[in-house]
């Protein structure tokens, strides 16, 4: 049974069918997902617990440890830590990759359901959870500056007017706000003014909470017609907190004004966030799964010009740090690696064949197959990445690997006189069990990459398939078109003795013949020689340094300051400051962006965060290490602080 007989007695429903996968395969590139890795969603769960005033020490006995008892208990739980600061708890969670995120939500918030009548009753809010992502970094960092405003506006801004728009465009999942000043009303009571008439802190807080709500009023019904009364009671500003009567005595009232300093600031005044040394509101974009990182920030940015003419005057909203700036170029240079992998592959078949009709077939089949890879892709939800590019790079050499042996051995029988068809039928239903136990036994050494655990199994995951579905393509294309063009394109004189080409393989071959016989002459040097090399490599993967991925310069360097556990926010904010205009005054740094305070990422109030924009690679003179190495070493004049920094 020959199944390539099938496509070459029709060639219209072979070309017909080979035009379908190439246009599945150009279609699904246009909707496949770009970004600089594979998508590893790693199920991680952050609990957040807020318990103002509170001890790191206190904190830890009354919050972590209960929540932890509790949290250890899930099932599919690999790893948990925890941070207790001053008045802040959180627990991270790490789950199996086994587990899905949601099923690890549900699980989360059963267990603090279950230990709510453990915790202190006076908590201002409850344990709260976010999902998290730690591989999945914003692919895009605003800031939103202003000389004229003060930053309680600017987070109102950002918030209302930025956040939620930008959180609206396809693709973008998550727009966080760093160094938020949200607005509030801050009561500063006077412990003497508050004795004098009887009233301690516990009251005070009582009644305003009381007198701060927005709740029923009633109504009014009549015969005819009846009212609800809507009036709002709800405090605004500071002022009207301060008409607040707290008590009376000797039949005046007593307000709060009178008690306390009310003043309008931030509701926590202990986050900081600055663009360069300019105070300022951090906006991270973030993308969905699965999304166009490249197509995301390209209609963040075309939305922006529109937003910005809708601020009021003197915002000033600019990019601190576009991650696809490296991945354009990434996936770029791997593309025309690509392209360039494929033309010396069709000039090298072109070289030993010697005529450019039977090197228009192979020409023809590699880019068809890799192309068709696209659709298969698509299907199995990856994306154009570095790792799947690699493969398609690789997988380069095997895809005219099948289409050469089909090609030779119909040319063995055009050389014995058979016809064109006459041999494209022989020599496919000859070559076609070859073709598949080749295909067979290049997916069998991809098996182990499937069958790999953990991050590392999830990164290769897509490297394999894509090579694997690539081969798959190959083949099909091998035992359909190839033999079809054959017999159309072929002609028994292109193989005839005598042609330039034969004539330079036969000096390749006498001169390989020479080689083979000195090496056999000498076989005993030739097992020390063997022997020699099989040290040699094994000395040098010893000595050869090891990591997850090589280092690539990307343009930015992340940096995390840390000072002493018992340095105020005040003092905290001081130095980071001078380690910002020492970062600054290097010649290779463009801008930055830094942060203190606690948050998602820093968990005490002694720690500090840098992103570092290095100018483009053509216009400094180092790289990103020698840059980092450099900061780090001028940092260290800096007293009271270290600054350490990777890139």
């Amino acid at each position: 049974m020959n199944p390539s007989s099938f496509f070459i007695l029709r060639p219209v429903a072979t070309t017909l069918s080979m035009l379908a996968i190439f246009s599945c395969g150009v279609v699904s590139f246009a909707f496949l997902p770009v970004s600089a890795l594979p998508t590893v969603d790693y199920p991680i769960i952050e609990v957040w617990t807020f318990y103002p005033g509170a001890s790191p020490e206190v904190t830890e006995s009354a919050i972590t440890t209960p929540l932890e008892r509790q949290l250890g208990q899930m099932p599919g739980l690999n790893q948990m830590s925890s941070t207790s600061s001053a008045g802040v708890s959180i627990i991270t969670l790490q789950f199996s990759l086994d587990i899905a995120l949601d099923v690890a939500e549900q699980q989360a918030q059963a267990a603090i359901n279950a230990v709510q009548n453990l915790l202190p009753n006076d908590l201002p809010t409850p344990p709260t959870y976010s999902k998290i992502n730690p591989a999945d970094a914003p692919v895009l960092t605003l800031s939103v500056t202003s000389e004229t405003l003060p930053l309680e506006r600017l987070q109102e801004i950002a918030d209302t007017r930025l956040a939620q728009k930008l959180s609206q465009v396809a693709g973008v999942g998550f727009v966080g706000i760093g160094g938020g000043k949200r607005p509030a009303v801050r009561v500063k009571v006077n412990p003497n003014a508050a004795a004098a008439y009887g009233l301690d802190l516990d009251d005070l807080r009582t009644i305003i909470g009381n007198a701060n709500v927005n709740t029923p009023k009633g109504s009014f019904a009549g015969p005819a017609r009846a009212y609800a009364i809507n009036a709002n009671d709800q405090l605004k500003n500071a002022e009207q907190y301060g008409g607040i009567v707290v008590a009376y005595r000797n039949g005046a009232p007593v307000r709060l004004a009178e008690v306390a300093s009310i003043v309008e600031g931030a509701e926590n005044e202990y986050l900081s966030a600055w663009s360069n040394t300019t105070p300022a509101i951090i906006l991270d974009v973030r993308r969905q799964p699965g999304a166009n990182v490249i197509a995301v920030v390209d209609s963040v940015k075309a939305m922006l010009p529109r937003l910005e003419a809708a601020l009021p005057a003197g915002v000033d909203v600019s990019v601190l740090t576009d991650r696809t700036t490296t991945i354009r170029a990434s996936v770029r240079d791997v593309e025309y690696d690509l392209c360039l992998a494929i033309l010396l592959v069709v000039v090298v078949i072109f070289v030993f064949l010697g005529d450019l009709r039977a090197t228009s077939i192979p020409s023809l089949s590699a880019p068809l197959s890799l192309v068709g890879s696209f659709a298969g892709m698509s299907l199995l939800g990856f994306s154009v990445n570095n790792l799947t590019l690699l493969a398609l790079t690789i997988a380069t050499g095997f895809v005219v690997d099948d289409s050469i042996v089909m090609m030779e051995n119909i040319a063995r029988h055009l050389e014995r006189g058979k016809s064109p068809l006459e041999a494209s039928l022989v020599g496919s239903k000859q070559i076609g069990f070859t073709i598949l136990s080749l295909t067979a036994s290049l997916i069998a050494v991809l098996i182990p990459l499937l069958f790999m655990s953990d991050v590392i199994g999830r990164l290769f995951r897509e490297f394999a398939l894509t090579l694997a579905v690539t081969i798959l393509v190959s083949a099909v294309v091998s035992l359909t078109l190839v033999p079809m063009l054959c017999a159309r394109v072929m002609r028994p004189e292109m193989d005839r003795p005598g042609r330039t080409r034969s004539r330079g393989f036969d000096a390749i071959v006498r001169f390989y013949a020479r080689l083979l016989d000195a090496v056999l002459e000498r076989q005993g040097l030739t097992l020390v020689v063997a022997a020699a090399g099989f040290v040699a490599a094994a000395s040098l993967y010893v000595a050869i340094p090891k990591g997850f991925f090589p280092l690539q310069d990307v343009g930015v360097i992340y940096g995390v300051s840390t000072a002493p556990g018992d340095i105020s926010f005040v003092a905290m904010a001081e130095r980071q400051q001078v380690l910002a205009k020492v970062i600054l005054a290097d010649p290779d740094v463009e801008s930055l962006s830094s942060f203190i305070g606690v948050d998602g990422v820093n968990t005490t109030l002694n720690s500090g965060r840098f992103l570092i924009n290095l100018k483009p690679h053509g216009q400094r003179s180092a790289k990103a290490v020698e840059v980092a190495r450099r900061i780090a070493q001028r940092s260290e004049n800096v007293s009271g602080i270290a600054l350490h920094l990777h890139s």
